[in-house]
């Protein structure tokens, strides 16, 4: 009856950008239904976020923009439905967000980067931390690389890969540099450098779908819950 009920899943996405478009596409291949699309014209100065637009919605997915997606997350709560949002560029945020979430008493699943595949390359970088951080003579670091078009620099992903790498190197600095040029796909790199030799760890992202595959999963697992969630925690 559960997995029934999943299926029938009705979506609201905010943001019709190229992330917005690849969900609208797949979601009925994995039996989630896109009820209602909000874009920058139809939702201009959050119009489109009323009861009447959302009475049908259980899930509500945003991949906005940073300026746009907090204001979205206190109109989308205050209908009481939940959300997955994998906008980035907001996390300083995270406590204002938190508190519209639980005063709202709704759910929501956050994350700098809805792929499974960066949630086991993070997995990977923290064992290759451990083994290394007993030898100075490696240094580490993070590259990130992205088309031009990308708004956010550093990405969300490096910025959580070097949260998560910090702590396990504990006073060594792990410098992030970007790129923002052409049209190159999302890349991320996790290296350690010495006098002798590298050790790169290196995830690229092919196309949007995997993402999208991330969102759909997500926006499955937070019906029903209550309380701000990482995407990371949900898959586990």
């Amino acid at each position: 009856m559960l997995e029934a009920n999943l299926k029938e899943l009705k979506l609201a996405l905010l943001g019709y950008g190229k992330m917005g478009k690849t969900i609208a596409a797949l979601a009925p291949q994995r039996g989630l239904q896109v009820e209602l699309i909000l874009d920058e014209i139809s939702n201009s100065d959050y119009q489109g976020i009323t009861a009447e637009n959302f009475k049908n919605i259980d899930v509500c997915i945003d991949f906005t923009t940073p300026e746009a997606v907090v204001e979205n997350i206190r109109r989308v709560a205050s209908l009481k439905r939940n959300m997955v949002v994998g906008t980035t560029g907001w996390h300083h945020r995270l406590d204002e967000v938190r508190k519209i979430v639980e005063q709202a008493g709704i759910g929501l699943v956050y994350g700098a980067n809805f792929s499974i595949g960066v949630q086991l390359f993070y997995r990977v970088a923290q064992a290759m931390a451990e083994n290394l951080k007993g030898f100075p003579a490696y240094e580490p670091y993070i590259t990130e690389s992205h088309h031009r078009f990308k708004k956010d620099a550093p990405s969300g992903t490096a910025l959580e890969l070097k949260r998560r790498i910090e702590p396990i190197l504990a006073s060594r600095d792990v410098p992030v540099w970007s790129v923002r040029a052409g049209y190159i796909p999302g890349t991320h790199e996790f290296g350690f450098d010495s006098e002798a030799d590298t050790l790169i760890l290196r995830h690229t992202a092919r196309s949007r779908q995997g993402f999208a595959e991330g969102a759909l999963y997500a926006a499955r697992r937070v019906v029903g819950r209550q309380g701000l969630f990482k995407f990371a925690e949900i898959l586990e």
